[in-house]
C-alpha cells in the first residue's frame, strides 16, 4: 500500500523550476554585463577559480535538497495502512483500609505500610494499564481517579492516612460503590477492585454494590493484612507519645485480621483472596 499524508506539500515542488529559471536569467544577466565591461580573459585572470560548472553544481545542489525537504513533508509512506488500535490493558482500583484498626503493627512495619508496599509492587508490574486508589472507613472517599500515571498513583498512595477520613468504621459497600464510578471505559472488559483490608469491622456490611460490580464484568479480589493473633493499635497522644486504643472498661484493644470477611467478599465479587503477609508471593499471584 503506498500513501501519501500530505499531498498539498507536493505544490511547492513547482518553486524549484522557478528557482533554475532565475538562477539562469541571472547567470545570463552577469555574463552579458560582463562582456559590455571588460572582456572574458581579463576575467579569467582576474577570477581564476570562478567556474561555470560550480555555479550551476550548486543550484542543483540547492534544488534537490529542496525536492527533498518537500517530499518528507508529503510524507510518503509505503507499505503500511492506518488502524485504529484498541487499548489492550486492564482497569484496576484500589480501595485501601485506613481505619484505625490498620495502624496495628503485628505485621511489620504496620498494616497500613504493609498495605502501600504491597500496592506499589503491584503498580510497579503493570505496563500501560490505569490504576485508581479509593480510601474507606466510616466513608469512602476518592484519593486518585483512574489514570496511567503510575508515579503520581504511588505519591498519592503514600500520603493514605486514618487522618483522611472524619470517620471509623469500614464503609466497604461505600467503597464499592465509589469504584464503580471510577470504570468510564465502557468498551474495557478487563477491570478490576481490589480491596486491601484487614477485614475488621466487616461483619454487619452490606455487600449489595458487589452484585453490582459483578454485573458490570467488574472482578473483586480481597488482600489480607495482618494476623490472626492480632496486635494493640498505636495512637498518637497530644506530646506525641505512644499510647493504645482502649475499650470502655480501659482495657488494650487486641485488633485481629478477619480473612473469613474478605473471602466472603471475593467469592462474591467472583474474585479471589489473597493473604497479602508475604508481599512477592501476593505480587506473584496478583500477576498470574
Amino acid at each position: 500500500m503506498y500513501q501519501i499524508e500530505e499531498p498539498t506539500y507536493f505544490l511547492y515542488l513547482a518553486i524549484i523550476p522557478v528557482i533554475f529559471v532565475m538562477f539562469l536569467i541571472v547567470f545570463w544577466w552577469k555574463k552579458k554585463t560582463q562582456k559590455q565591461f571588460t572582456n572574458s580573459k581579463l576575467i579569467e585572470k582576474l577570477s581564476p577559480e570562478k567556474s561555470t560548472f560550480k555555479s550551476f553544481l550548486k543550484i542543483i545542489v540547492v534544488s534537490l535538497a529542496l525536492a527533498f525537504l518537500i517530499i518528507s513533508l508529503a510524507n510518503p509512506k509505503m507499505g503500511t495502512k492506518l488502524e485504529t488500535i484498541k487499548r489492550q490493558g486492564v482497569d484496576i482500583v484500589f480501595a485501601l483500609d485506613v481505619s484505625k484498626s490498620m495502624l496495628a503493627e503485628d505485621i511489620a512495619p504496620s498494616r497500613l505500610d504493609k498495605a502501600k508496599q504491597i500496592i506499589t509492587k503491584i503498580i510497579d508490574n503493570l505496563g500501560s494499564d490505569r490504576v485508581g486508589i479509593i480510601v474507606y472507613a466510616g466513608n469512602a472517599y476518592p484519593l486518585l481517579p483512574i489514570t496511567t500515571d503510575h508515579a503520581a498513583a504511588k505519591m498519592f498512595l503514600q500520603n493514605a492516612n486514618p487522618d483522611m477520613v472524619s470517620s471509623q468504621g469500614t464503609a466497604i459497600n461505600e467503597a464499592i460503590e465509589r469504584a464503580l464510578t471510577y470504570y468510564d471505559d465502557n468498551e474495557q472488559t478487563n477491570r478490576f477492585l481490589f480491596i486491601v483490608s484487614d477485614g475488621e469491622d466487616h461483619a454487619e456490611n452490606d455487600f449489595s454494590a458487589i452484585n453490582q460490580a459483578v454485573k458490570e464484568g467488574i472482578k473483586t479480589y480481597t488482600i489480607s493484612v495482618g494476623t490472626k493473633e492480632g496486635g494493640p493499635i498505636p495512637l498518637k497522644n497530644t506530646i506525641g507519645g505512644i499510647t493504645y486504643k482502649k475499650d470502655n472498661k480501659g482495657e488494650v484493644v487486641i485488633t485481629k485480621m478477619k480473612a473469613q470477611t474478605l473471602q466472603d467478599i471475593a467469592n462474591k465479587g467472583k474474585g479471589k483472596y489473597i493473604n497479602g503477609n508475604k508481599t512477592q508471593e501476593t505480587i506473584n499471584t496478583v500477576s498470574d
